[in-house]
């Protein structure tokens, strides 16, 4: 390591520091999903607790996680003698109160038909400590509410750093970012002007596939590195996918990728989280703020940009269902192709082989 400066003095990059509002944007981000992820951690084991008291609640909760009002009721009325002691008129309003309005009679009701069966069912048995159970939910729920405040309060530290270090916006105008995503994105990348080119950006997000070569071979289709920032690459595959119904082009790799390639979705979507790596840095390197183009690089808008991807990019549900297949029918054409070949071989050459006595 300490002759590399000497044997290839060109491969080396220097390390570079970035400036306080830089640092503040990492440390902010870093925050943020930290907590991002205890929040969600929480929030399955309460879920959990929450099937324990009352076996069927899963119905009358929230399918994308617990919104604030599961939160609200769980709180207050884990315990489903509790609940049902609260009476639905009370439920009804505490309901609609933290819903704002969104949701009411019929959540209260469905909520008390779920702790009426749970009642039914740990009547007279001593082996579930109701009671206990309940208070662990509420625990739960404040250590949520407490951790969701802290969350607030560094996405706003988070927003004013990223504000002085990318003043212009460039990186909010990329499709399918996002608060979250771009933030994400500038924290890591750095100075646009430390990487080459968007080539070596995409590398070092490790989206790029391995090379594997030889004096005598060159291996194609290699996973990818997965080398580099794994928050960031997390983070560009999440923002493919909705960047893939925004913009024509990424949405037209995409569609290649899905019909033509035999892909599945999640390879489909590193092939256009790499494109987007590169059009970011791009973006960021430029200081000129991304505009959605169609195929031929004419500007379009969101609605038009919409419109054509919803007419000549679209997957069937028939190539998504043959790629989640494992049979031949749902593989790449070349790859079939040549598995076909494979077997013509094979039978040729059993067919040299003399008959048997």
């Amino acid at each position: 390591m300490a002759r590399l400066p000497l044997v290839a003095p060109t491969g080396l990059t220097a390390v570079e520091f970035g400036s306080p509002a830089r640092a503040s944007l990492d440390r902010r981000v870093r925050a943020v999903a930290r907590l991002t992820a205890e929040i969600g951690r929480r929030k399955t084991r309460i879920r959990a607790l929450a099937h324990q008291l009352v076996p069927t609640i899963g119905a009358a909760l929230s399918d994308d996680g617990l919104n604030q009002t599961d939160l609200a009721v769980l709180e207050r009325y884990a315990d489903p003698r509790a609940l049902l002691a609260a009476g639905p008129a009370r439920l009804t309003r505490l309901i609609a109160t933290t819903s704002r309005g969104q949701l009411g009679q019929a959540k209260a009701q469905a909520l008390r038909t779920a702790a009426a069966e749970a009642v039914a069912l740990w009547e007279g048995d001593s082996a579930i400590a109701i009671g206990d159970l309940a208070a662990e939910v509420a625990s739960e729920v404040r250590l949520v509410r407490a951790a969701e405040a802290e969350r607030s309060r560094h996405e706003h530290a988070r927003d004013a750093a990223l504000a002085c270090v990318d003043p212009a916006g460039l990186a909010a105008s990329l499709p399918g970012l996002g608060s979250v995503g771009t933030a994400q994105l500038v924290a890591t990348m750095g100075r646009p002007g430390r990487f080459p080119n968007g080539g070596a950006f995409k590398a070092f997000t490790g989206l790029t596939p391995r090379a594997s070569e030889t004096g005598q071979t060159d291996r194609k289709h290699q996973p990818m590195t997965k080398a580099g920032p794994r928050a960031l690459r997390s983070q560009l595959v999440q923002s493919a996918n909705t960047a893939r119904k925004l913009d024509p082009q990424l949405a037209a790799v995409y569609h290649a990728q899905m019909t033509q390639r035999g892909a599945t979705h999640r390879k489909a979507l590193c092939v256009v989280a790499a494109r987007l790596a590169e059009r970011a840095w791009l973006t960021m390197a430029r200081g000129q703020p991304y505009v959605i183009c169609d195929l031929q690089g004419r500007p379009v808008t969101p609605e038009q940009a919409k419109r054509m991807i919803a007419e000549r990019f679209t997957v069937t549900a028939e190539v998504r269902r043959r790629r989640r297949s494992s049979n031949k029918a749902g593989k790449a054409p070349h790859t079939a192709l040549k598995a076909q070949h494979k077997s013509q071989r094979e039978a040729g050459h059993e067919a040299t082989f003399p008959a048997p006595a």
